[in-house]
């Protein structure tokens, strides 16, 4: 495979379909507020289950980016992966037609992508056997599904993929679509993450794991990474999608530059399908290959978005694996968990919070880490606790952990010239 000759990898434009706000501004605006988007569960009763909130994205209307027709053939996750896809595209000002569709490429994150549906299928079929059942459930449940209904509404005929490496899985989308462009395989990818996991077999499953918090009295104060309090992560749906493209081609067709993609790695804990490995080995690892591959020191870093989903043990670990990779210095860099807003978007997580991170720096501020209230003495970093925090930003770090022991970091620098 011949090369294109240019492997600098820049972020031209976001998609963001949130609990926390739909699209870059209102995202945003939420992030340097510190207003969180956890509430009593809608899409269905959650009353028997010992969780009963999570981070839906309120009032979402697949009408505003599909015809109804399109609309029931997708899941909700491949839904709001249209949804997204749009909004980055014109985020990016970004022009597709015949004379770019086979240079374009998609890479969108999926796992457990239809369980609405599937929910639906079981209770059709009890209600009438097969012939009720939606003829497209089948389609609309593969993990590919969200990356080929995105390549289907824009006509991309080049590179289309997908991953599904729980919640690593966006960020590792986002890693490999800038090794895609690098090799020559596509000018621009769409990349990124989805995910519509509320529905009740599979909140009742994060019940069954203790793995969700069970602080419905309280929703806003719920998720509350590396608190003392901390009971466990909030459940979030929705989809985050970036536009990715080599220098050259930002350069010549004008584009606004958010960031450089600099470092990328991904390694694996091989240590359980659950928990990870207590003392953080493997996001440690993640952590130091991505500054290898960056060229760049430890101490080069600003900033650092923490996968930090609330649970006792995962946030105690991604601590123990930040000092080991930045010695004392650990101490002076400041780390956010920007789900303590968004709650856990699992498989679209780590897309928007390379999101999160990239508008950090653009925008000279920090998110904070809300719903931090008691220092935990394992948990003893700079978790840039409740307010936003004005910082000038060179390079920063996004991190992203999933079941399985998949660990993926990006790094991400400044661009010499922004606009």
């Amino acid at each position: 495979m011949q090369s294109n000759g240019d492997s600098r990898i820049v972020v031209t434009g976001f998609g963001l379909i949130t609990p926390i706000g739909t699209g870059v501004d209102a995202f945003w605006d939420s992030l340097k507020n510190g207003r969180g988007g956890v509430r009593r569960i809608t899409q269905f009763d959650p009353s028997s289950l010992t969780s009963q909130i999570a981070g839906e994205v309120p009032d979402f209307d697949p009408g505003v980016y599909l015809n109804r027709k399109e609309a029931r053939r997708m899941s909700r996750a491949s839904q709001f992966a249209v949804g997204a896809a749009q909004l980055a595209v014109q985020d990016a000002g970004l022009t597709i037609d015949d004379s770019n569709r086979e240079d374009v490429g998609v890479l969108i994150a999926s796992g457990a992508s239809s369980p609405l549906e599937s929910e639906s299928m079981v209770r059709d079929f009890d209600r009438g056997g097969y012939s009720k059942i939606n003829p497209f459930h089948v389609t609309g449940s593969l993990p590919n599904m969200p990356s080929c209904q995105v390549a289907i509404h824009y006509g991309l005929l080049g590179y289309t993929s997908s991953v599904c490496t729980a919640c690593a899985a966006g960020s590792q989308a986002i890693g490999e679509s800038a090794e895609v462009i690098r090799r020559g395989e596509a000018s621009v990818m769409l990349a990124g993450g989805t995910e519509g996991p509320i529905a009740i077999t599979c909140v009742a499953g994060f019940c069954s794991l203790r793995a969700v918090s069970t602080r419905n009295e309280d929703p806003l104060r719920a998720s509350r990474p590396f608190d003392a309090g901390r009971d466990g992560f909030i459940l979030s749906e929705g989809s985050g999608v970036v536009v990715l493209e080599s220098l050259t081609h930002a350069q010549r067709r004008g584009a606004r530059i958010y960031a450089e993609l600099i470092g990328y790695a991904s390694t694996c804990d091989a240590y359980h399908v659950t928990a990870p490995e207590p003392h953080g080995r493997g996001a440690a690892r993640a952590m130091k290959r991505a500054l290898q591959r960056a060229g760049v020191e430890p101490d080069k870093i600003d900033y650092i978005n923490a996968h930090a989903t609330s649970t006792e043990v995962g946030d105690a670990a991604e601590t123990l694996a930040v000092k080991t990779v930045f010695g004392e210095r650990a101490y002076s860099i400041p780390v956010s968990s920007t789900k303590s807003m968004t709650g856990h978007m699992t498989t679209a997580a780590g897309a928007v919070e390379a999101a999160a991170a990239i508008l950090a720096m653009r925008h000279s501020l920090i998110p904070p880490t809300i719903n931090y209230e008691t220092p935990d003495p394992i948990c003893d970093l700079d978790y840039v606790p409740n307010q936003a925090r004005p910082a000038e930003l060179d390079m920063v770090m996004s991190n992203s952990f999933g079941f399985g022991g998949i660990n993926s970091v990006l790094i991400f620098r400044k661009p010499e010239v922004s606009d």
